[in-house]
């Protein structure tokens, strides 16, 4: 179901994609409220289900329905590479973070066994450079020519794409944001790795000096940008969200770190400080 825009050019909303995100939502929204019953302390204080993670949730649902369910998806598809890329953007990185930071250890207790068996049976493969090789291989596997036209006229193709995209960014940012944490310590070459190593497409597609992508030849021109010059927006789009999020990343991992070297040094001076244990009594 669409609805048209009296405007040129000719976009539409495509509201079908709202279906499965109001299943997503009900279902969050059921744990979340479960969570706060259970997750509640004395004074009314609730852990892990509080309004950080329905602010997270909210904001990661807000990209979902921008990238599928606005013109953004009918701008990408008939008129722009660079509005393409802006949707994959919040599609395959901008939404999974969200929706992984609004999740918490109370809210996911339901499945954290379940989840820690999957690890377990995955054994090497359940490993965060396991999710760079997904991330990184499916993304850069739909941005080959052939892929992406393939993907634009074909909409099972593009669903399986955006499929993908989604998949590969929760496999990226899991082993960082999960609230079940992964038994592999993680450090800045992981996520420098994950972040430049699309970054360096995104690099390229800027710069690049002829058309790729040979869907956009054909669609009406807007906003005059030229074929050209659309890719190299699009690009630039991808580069600038990829060292965005690397920094805020290595601003939170840093945090993380010193916080966590404050709690060692603190319990340390509580050791020192405590006294010694009595000796057993002499006769």
């Amino acid at each position: 179901m669409t609805v048209l825009l009296a405007a040129d050019p000719q976009i539409h909303w495509d509201l079908l994609p709202l279906a499965p995100i109001s299943v997503l939502v009900a279902i969050y929204v059921r744990r979340f409220r479960e969570a706060r019953s259970e997750g509640r302390r004395p004074r009314g204080r609730v852990r892990g289900a509080g309004a950080a993670q329905a602010a997270a949730f909210a904001a990661g649902v807000a990209a979902l329905v921008a990238a599928l369910a606005t013109p953004l998806d009918g701008l990408g598809e008939d008129y722009l590479f660079s509005a393409h890329m802006l949707q994959h953007v919040l599609l395959g990185d901008i939404a999974p973070a969200l929706l992984l930071l609004s999740l918490s250890r109370v809210i996911m207790r339901p499945v954290t066994r379940r989840l820690m068996g999957v690890e377990r049976a995955l054994g090497p493969l359940a490993s965060p450079w396991t999710g760079i090789a997904l991330w990184i291989g499916l993304m850069y596997l739909w941005h080959v020519p052939a892929m992406y036209d393939a993907a634009l006229r074909n909409p099972v193709i593009h669903l399986v794409e955006h499929a993908s995209f989604f998949t590969a960014g929760l496999a990226v940012w899991w082993p960082l944001i999960s609230p079940v944490p992964m038994r592999r310590r993680l450090t800045v070459a992981y996520i420098g790795t994950a972040k430049f190593g699309l970054a360096a497409l995104g690099l390229y597609l800027t710069w690049s000096n002829s058309l790729l992508y040979e869907h956009y030849a054909d669609v009406p021109r807007i906003w005059g940008l030229s074929p050209v010059s659309d890719q190299n927006a699009g690009g630039a789009i991808m580069m600038v969200e990829q060292s965005f999020t690397f920094v805020i990343a290595l601003v939170v991992l840093f945090a993380a770190m010193l916080t966590q070297s404050d709690a060692d040094e603190s319990r340390r001076e509580r050791l020192e400080d405590a006294p010694p244990a009595p000796g057993p009594s002499s006769a």
